[in-house]
């Protein structure tokens, strides 16, 4: 993919095709061949999600939720542990009459 963007920025760069991409037409050619592809890809990850499904198998999506939850989750503990701390500091700390 990266020397296909390679390839395709020293296309653009090129005064010929600079001046054809200035037509309406290329460009709304280009949209619809930019949306095509959007649509290429949602439909295939769509399938890929639900052959993982079948198979029970995690995907890269499944793979950023429980990091998500488990980042969250460090969270709530490094907070419930620093409650902890703070009561037992309280605790201990002699009463001042």
């Amino acid at each position: 993919m990266a020397k296909l963007q390679e390839h395709l920025f020293t296309l653009l760069q090129d005064p010929r095709v600079a001046k054809l991409m200035q037509e309406p037409k290329v460009q709304q050619l280009v949209v619809k061949a930019f949306r095509f592809r959007g649509r290429v890809e949602g439909g295939f990850e769509q399938r890929v999600q639900r052959v993982a499904d079948a198979l029970n198998l995690a995907t890269q999506r499944d793979l950023r939720s429980l990091r998500r939850k488990i980042r969250h989750l460090e969270e709530e503990l490094r907070k419930a542990e620093e409650r902890f701390t703070d009561a037992e500091d309280t605790r201990e700390a002699p009463a001042h009459n």
